[in-house]
Formats: C-alpha cells, sequence, structure tokens
C-alpha cells in the first residue's frame, strides 16, 4: 500500500473537491510533496495534521510547544531539497509556502524547521537579519543549504531578446506572492536598477518555482524570475542575475533527533552530490555551515 494520497484520493478521504485539496496544497496549510509536476500527501502526516486540526484536540491551538513540533519542514521550495527529502526516507513532511510564511508558522512551533531566502537591503545579506532579532535566545541554528543562481527563465526563442531585468518590463511575468523570498529580492533588485516595480508587475502569482516555470512553458508569461536548476529541468532558457543563498532554521533540538539525522547523513552521500551536479545551479561548497545560533 502507498504511503502517500494522490491529490484525488485526498479529496475524496476528506470529502471535498479536488480543486480544494490544490487551494490547501498551495497554501502549505496541508503538508504535501512534488514528484515531476505532481502532488503526494504523507499519510502518517495527513493524519497528524488533522488531529492536530481537529476541534477539541490535544494540538488545535494554532501554537504548541517547542518540545511539541510536528516534523514539517517549512518555508520557501528548492527542489534539491524536496528531492533529497523524499529520497532519504524520513517521515519529514514538506509545507512549502514562502520563506515569510514558514517563519511566521516557524514562530508558532507549527514545524520543527524552516527553509528561507531573505536578502536585507540595509545589511545586503541573506537571513541573519531576518532571524537574529526574531529569535534570539531560542535554542535553533540557521546552516546552509545551499547557494543557488537565480535569474531570468525564459522559452528558448525568446533567449535572444531578454538579456537583463531592463528588458522584462512590460512582459507577461509570473511572480510570487508578497513575503516570499523571490519576490522581495526581485522587487529589490528592480529598484536597484532603477526599475518601476509597477513596470514589471506579475501577470499571475505562482505558488512554486515549478509553477512559475511551468506556466512559463505552457506560454501563460513570457518570463520568471526563477533558479536555473528548474529552467535546466524543463528545457528551459536562464539568464544569471543573482547568487542567492538559501538556508535551513532548525530547532537545535529536532536537529539530533533521528529524522533530521536520517536526512542529513543522506545529504552527505555520494547519489545527493551527483543529484545537485545533475540539476545544475548549486553550489554546495559550504553546505552545513552554521550561519548563527540562537
Amino acid at each position: 500500500m502507498s504511503e502517500f494520497f494522490t491529490t484525488k484520493e485526498l479529496a475524496e478521504f476528506l470529502r471535498i473537491k479536488e480543486r480544494k485539496v490544490y487551494d490547501l496544497a498551495a497554501s502549505g496549510v496541508v503538508p504535501c510533496t512534488r514528484a515531476m509536476g505532481k502532488l503526494l500527501f504523507p499519510k502518517d502526516a495527513v493524519e497528524t495534521w488533522l488531529e492536530e486540526n481537529s476541534s477539541g484536540g490535544k494540538h488545535s491551538s494554532a501554537r504548541r510547544s517547542p518540545e511539541d513540533l510536528p516534523p514539517i519542514l517549512l518555508g520557501s521550495h528548492d527542489p534539491l531539497l524536496e528531492w533529497a527529502l523524499r529520497e532519504s526516507g524520513t517521515n519529514l513532511a514538506m509545507g512549502f509556502s514562502g520563506s515569510g510564511d514558514g517563519l511566521e508558522r516557524f514562530a508558532l512551533h507549527q514545524g520543527s524547521g524552516t527553509a528561507l531566502h531573505l536578502f536585507d537591503a540595509v545589511s545586503r545579506t541573506w537571513n541573519v537579519a531576518s532571524v537574529s532579532a526574531r529569535f534570539a535566545g531560542q535554542d535553533v541554528v540557521l546552516v546552509e543549504w545551499a547557494k543557488r543562481s537565480r535569474g531570468l527563465v525564459i522559452n528558448p526563442d525568446k533567449a535572444d531578446h531578454i538579456r537583463s531585468l531592463s528588458d522584462i518590463t512590460g512582459l507577461r511575468l509570473a511572480g510570487r506572492a508578497d513575503g516570499t523570498g523571490t519576490q522581495v529580492l526581485l522587487s529589490h533588485l528592480l529598484r536597484d536598477n532603477g526599475i518601476e516595480e509597477s513596470a514589471a508587475k506579475p501577470s499571475i502569482i505562482a505558488h512554486t518555482e515549478f509553477d512559475a516555470a511551468l506556466a512559463l512553458r505552457e506560454g501563460q508569461v513570457d518570463v520568471t524570475f526563477g533558479l536555473k536548476s528548474v529552467a535546466n529541468q524543463l528545457g528551459l532558457a536562464f539568464v544569471p542575475i543573482v547568487e542567492e543563498r538559501f538556508d535551513l532554521l532548525i530547532s537545535r533540538r529536532h536537529w539530533f533527533e533521528e529524522p533530521f539525522q536520517t536526512f542529513w547523513s543522506y545529504c552527505q552521500s555520494d547519489l545527493f552530490k551527483a543529484r545537485a551536479d545533475s540539476l545544475t545551479g548549486y553550489d554546495l561548497s559550504d553546505f552545513g555551515r552554521v550561519h548563527w545560533n540562537g
């Protein structure tokens, strides 16, 4: 028997429409993973989610104690991270809904870790400014996952016409929600280059890197500000703009428990390194480096 629900199976299990399941997944409410564009829902994590959200249940409060964190990695989506979580065989579920939302939910103790890539325009650094004041004195640690190549993802036939950020003005853009690391960074870069944000206003809002790139490949938009790894997987052209740092903010207590230790050990394997090389766009030279301690 499969350990996962498909979208249709979960809809039948919850007695709701499939469209509602997609909405729950997109908002990060229900734990899910994605394999080749297909949503899958870990049955154990779904049952835990139902228990936590049942009226009168022992976990019905939105905030739980740090000792009672569910085994869910929140925050920003990354293709290599998603693959490693799935392939490592841990019971860690994924609730990706963006860097900003992940930090909010992590602060409410709704997961044991969160992924983020938030650029701070004042210090011109990644992630530390976003977590250091808010989580000071808490038993958490910020570790590097990878540096990622981010830029303009376009269809190959447009590669000769789109070379820089200034070329995207007036085009149909697949953007990300406010508060996501991608949208925060894009807004900063537009301002830095003297481009009015209104000139690069998103035509649609995508929930993940893959959703944005798929909208492009299907002709719904002309460009998205995405990852080289996703462009490579989908056969799209890529114009590099910036290298960003993608980190994991983890509860230190849960870091030393079996799920995270199994996951982290897998990430030291040759299989993991080969996968990163095949995706392209990742620099793992500082993988695991601690950037901040709570």
